[in-house]
């Protein structure tokens, strides 16, 4: 099993688009086990996956609050831990708990098993634009962190924060191995040259794909439930997508 995080401070660079996107490439194209976690309050995942509801405390703050990982996942094609805003309340409570308990609860994703009884290849979680305790856990629990990013100055330099965060955490989870940019909605213009630029002079690891603009990625975003991958296969964004995918299989193969 590899947990991944998508992570970035900034809002609006394409996390959950990311997330879905490669979860269902892993599952689909490569027969990969797959098992989605929304770590968003805002829950855009779970809209994505049509599983959102307003009411009630969501999977994933009963995850965080201690309850056992294989009584909150939902099974419908690809497996998926649902969240709302009781995410934000589980939160609080965990912060305001016992310090010995804070960072360890999402370590609970790698005892989680698919209805044939295996692990599962890849757990996937689609975290906030923050570092709260719930983004912390995820973090305990990774192995892979991978930075969606669009060229813009305020996405660049909050890398800096989260790549010090890492930096931290792998002292005490030394299983973080891979932690890289991925640009997403690049168009061919100086202006993103010139971001590309300033990742490498400033030594960010990146993936050599980037994942192109496409207006059918924002489209997608109204009809839950679909992929990129089913609705526009052809679009720069989702052949994009399935050539960072393979890349990403090389790179931790």
């Amino acid at each position: 099993m590899r947990i991944i995080n998508i992570i970035n401070l900034k809002g609006g660079v394409g996390k959950t688009t990311t997330a879905m996107e490669m979860g269902y490439i892993l599952h689909h194209k490569y027969g990969y086990s797959v098992l989605l976690v929304d770590n968003d309050k805002q829950g855009n995942l779970s809209r994505g996956m049509d599983l959102y509801t307003d009411s009630g405390i969501c999977p994933t703050a009963r995850l965080l609050l201690g309850e056992p990982v294989q009584d909150l996942i939902h099974r419908d094609g690809i497996d998926t831990i649902a969240a709302n805003m009781s995410l934000l309340t589980a939160t609080y409570r965990l912060a305001s708990g016992n310090a010995a308990d804070r960072t360890s609860r999402y370590l609970g994703l790698r005892s989680a098993r698919t209805l044939t009884g295996t692990p599962y290849d890849y757990v996937i979680i689609d975290n906030p634009p923050d570092l709260g305790i719930n983004v912390i856990n995820a973090l305990m629990a990774a192995n892979d962190v991978i930075i969606p990013t669009k060229i813009d100055q305020w996405a660049l330099e909050g890398l800096d924060i989260i790549r010090d965060q890492i930096v931290e955490i792998k002292q005490v989870n030394p299983r973080i191995r891979l932690a890289e940019a991925l640009v997403t909605m690049y168009r061919n213009t100086p202006a993103c040259a010139a971001g590309l630029d300033w990742l490498h002079k400033h030594n960010y690891d990146g993936f050599n794909t980037v994942i192109r603009y496409s207006e059918k990625a924002a489209e997608c975003t109204f009809f839950t439930g679909q992929s990129l991958q089913d609705y526009s296969p052809r679009s720069a964004a989702a052949v994009s997508y399935r050539r960072f995918v393979a890349e990403y299989l090389r790179r931790t193969s």
